[in-house]
């Protein structure tokens, strides 16, 4: 969204919305159908205590929106004069959030857009959050055509998509995708206020090849009635919230005891994913563990030999982030990544990773 801003003298506020189409949003490592819109793209009685959990994998749809207004960008402008400005630069950086407009609080685009159309000063002071401080920065429109005025900043309030959940606790909480929700455009980890999971249909599989992974195409109609819980986390270490409906999402419960990651060894395993409207396991192998943690989501490398996964999907493709790894009758991860050039391949995290943000 780029944000037209000051009203002086009654003049009318240019405000352009900056729409990120579906079709460009992997984050999710899944692709979505939003009603008519088309986009390609990462507790029940049955819940024992202790380290088990209710085994999934899933596919779910998932809406977030940024705690404030997330800057993508700022950019350079014409003015009327014809001389080229810059407004925001070297005051709102990349990776900011605004949340306030002249001290009054904003926690999305419309709110921002009713902010800067009421304004009748030379300039507006825009309050961010940047790197857990905020700080107030004032900024001077540009007018780049008679009566309408610009500060030249690109944002975003909300990200979508499709992805797997992996376990939910005998508390109803839930874990997903294994990896954080990072902007498309800054690769930055999304601050979140809250966030929705919604049910979601699977209609199609494009199957991964060298260079180009495979993903799901679903449907998600974002209504109550499709809500399943809610998210309160996004992490390196993936998506987490409440399950409200878990007999809905959860038909088939069963309970799985987790593993340690000093009990994962290289050899066979399994991930558990939904293809072809069925949820099954299909063999793996894990042919290497890094135990030094220096990436929270790539904590083991996998490979996909089942040679019917391989038949319909190629591997591991974009939708099945979060899909449990078991070894042993254990579950020990979720796969979180795939390789771009060869995808039989991908990483994994452990799962006491990830239990480790449901405590």
């Amino acid at each position: 969204m780029e944000i037209g801003c000051r009203q002086k003298r009654k003049m009318a506020v240019a405000v352009f919305l900056f729409l990120i189409a579906v079709s460009a949003f992997w984050v999710l490592s899944g692709a979505l159908r939003r009603e008519n819109e088309i986009g390609r793209a990462e507790a029940s009685s049955g819940i024992a205590a202790g380290d088990t959990v209710l085994l999934g994998g899933m596919p779910v749809g998932i809406y977030m929106e940024t705690d404030g207004v997330m800057v993508l960008s700022t950019e350079s402008l014409e003015g009327t004069d014809g001389e080229e400005y810059e407004p925001a630069a070297d005051l709102v950086k990349t990776g900011d959030y605004i949340t306030a407009v002249n001290n009054r609080e904003i926690s999305g685009k419309s709110e921002l857009l009713d902010a800067v159309e009421n304004l009748d000063e030379d300039s507006v002071v825009l309050t961010l959050r940047r790197e857990g401080r905020l700080l107030d920065v004032k900024i001077d429109p540009v007018e780049y055509e008679p009566g309408s005025y610009r500060l030249g900043i690109w944002v975003r309030d909300n990200v979508q998509g499709l992805g797997t959940v992996t376990f939910v606790t005998d508390q109803s909480r839930f874990g997903a995708l294994g990896h954080g929700i990072h902007d498309t455009d800054t690769n930055v980890l999304m601050t979140i206020s809250d966030g929705t999971l919604y049910r979601t249909s699977i209609q199609d599989i494009m199957k991964g090849s060298s260079g180009s992974p495979g993903t799901m195409e679903g449907i998600i109609v974002y209504n109550n009635y499709n809500i399943l819980g809610s998210i309160d986390k996004n992490t390196e270490a993936g998506i987490y919230g409440t399950l409200d409906k878990i007999d809905d999402l959860f038909e088939e419960q069963i309970p799985i005891e987790t593993a340690a990651a000093d009990e994962i060894v290289t050899g066979d395993a399994q991930i558990r994913c939904y293809i072809d409207n069925e949820l099954k396991n299909y063999d793996i192998r894990v042919t290497d563990i890094d135990m030094s943690g220096k990436e929270i989501n790539k904590g083991m490398i996998i490979q996909v030999t089942d040679p019917e996964l391989l038949e319909k999907t190629g591997g591991i493709i974009q939708g099945m982030s979060g899909s449990p790894i078991i070894q042993n009758g254990k579950l020990i991860g979720a796969v979180t990544h795939v390789f771009v050039q060869d995808s039989t391949k991908g990483y994994g995290i452990f799962i006491e990773n990830m239990l480790n943000q449901v405590r």
